[in-house]
């Protein structure tokens, strides 16, 4: 049993490759109870600024894991900064505990920094890592992955960079008038953040996990960043090549459950 939240499919991916039994965290979240049962279940999700999105860490601290073997892994794209030890800190503070905690290397969607079609032409050795990882979960190894000097002094100048900064800055989008009111960005948000209004696509930042779901599946790249750099290619979008929109939609869409 796996649980997952995906913005641009690449946790998604990840999810499929690990089990064949698959739950998304934003179908699940709302529920009264949160309690299950498995041999071994596990959590997949991307790390932003080297950290779970607020929304797993919103489930992790409300859900019962009631199993012999609770692994995590993390997707992230350039630097996961300690992602694995920030994240068994959160779960000793939540009263749980983690048996097995690493991270996968696949493509960065930010895109004020980063190129996607220079991203997707880099060997991240995916494959290699998920077989790596793959076999770790069926000898059900246990432990966290150590930290480098260089990625902790990455999350060292992470935080630094955003000490001063609003919380929602990394989840202000704009809507151009390029916007046709088709509705895919209301569902790929993973937290009902968008909503149509006289056809136009609008967006409110509390509670945006800034996953950039809306960004990249806009058909008509008319969500953007609403940042003052400049994006890195504004021609280039990115959904992980082995997902499709509407597994992106199911894993994601809240409209009907508003």
């Amino acid at each position: 049993m796996i649980f997952y939240f995906t913005g641009t499919g690449n946790s998604l991916y990840v999810a499929k490759e690990l089990d064949q039994n698959r739950i998304s965290i934003p179908q699940v979240i709302k529920r009264e109870r949160l309690v299950f049962s498995a041999d071994s279940i596990g959590i997949v999700c991307p790390v932003y600024g080297h950290e779970m999105p607020s929304m797993v860490k919103e489930f992790i601290r409300r859900a019962s894991f009631e199993t012999e073997y609770l692994f995590v892994v993390l997707t992230y794209g350039a630097h996961h900064g300690g992602a694995a030890e920030i994240a068994d800190l959160f779960f000793q503070d939540a009263g749980k505990q983690a048996d097995y905690i690493t991270t996968i290397e696949m493509v960065d969607n930010f895109l004020p920094v980063f190129d996607m079609k220079e991203q997707m032409a880099i060997d991240k050795q995916v494959e290699k890592r998920l077989d790596e990882i793959r076999a770790d979960l069926q000898a059900k190894r246990y432990g966290i992955q150590k930290t480098s000097l260089a990625e902790k002094t990455a999350h060292k100048m992470y935080l630094k960079m955003v000490k001063n900064a609003p919380e929602t800055v990394w989840a202000a989008f704009r809507v151009t008038d390029e916007c046709v009111g088709c509705g895919i960005c209301t569902r790929v948000c993973p937290a009902g953040c968008i909503r149509l209004e006289n056809q136009y696509a609008v967006h409110e930042p509390e509670g945006c996990q800034a996953c950039y779901a809306c960004v990249h599946a806009c058909p008509k790249m008319a969500v953007q960043f609403a940042l003052p750099r400049p994006e890195k290619n504004p021609a280039a979008r990115y959904r992980n090549e082995h997902v499709t929109l509407c597994e992106l939609v199911g894993s994601n869409d809240q409209t009907e459950n508003d």
